[in-house]
């Protein structure tokens, strides 16, 4: 059984994948949600958060993001890029959330939504992305001094 929070990122990579591909505005996105199946199971307050902050802050989590990949942002698959900026907000706005289960929320979202082989892709990104947004807590599970 999915927790709500699961159900809340999955809505929110719906909510956030049309307003990639068609720029409409948040409440337009967020109320096509709220009729859709399985809303009523998801953490609600999460999924506004996510849904809201990631088209907010989209030009900041995008720079944040930049420097892991291997391509422009723009050349990903709407799906990736979709699962990173969701899983940057988080690195960023929660930090009560473990980075490793931001990392692993994202590459199940990637499995579900995704290409075959883009939730390694997402993982190898959100790796590199950790270490530089979650340093200290990167370092302290993998044994390793803080600096």
């Amino acid at each position: 059984m999915k927790s709500a929070r699961r159900r809340s990122r999955e809505l929110a990579t719906q909510g956030l994948y049309q307003w990639l591909l068609s720029g409409a505005p948040a409440g337009e996105i967020d109320s096509q949600l709220r009729e859709g199946q399985g809303f009523d199971k998801a953490d609600r307050e999460h999924l506004d958060a996510i849904l809201r902050g990631v088209i907010r802050d989209s030009e900041a989590l995008s720079s944040q993001i930049a420097p892991c990949l291997d391509r422009p942002i723009e050349q990903l698959s709407p799906v990736e890029r979709v699962v990173l900026l969701m899983a940057a907000y988080e690195f960023t706005c929660h930090p009560d959330i473990p980075y490793r289960v931001v990392i692993n929320e994202a590459v199940e979202i990637a499995k579900t939504f995704g290409g075959a082989d883009g939730y390694k892709y997402v993982n190898g990104v959100l790796d590199k992305l950790a270490l530089k947004l979650r340093s200290a807590e990167t370092q302290a599970t993998r044994g390793a001094p803080s600096a």
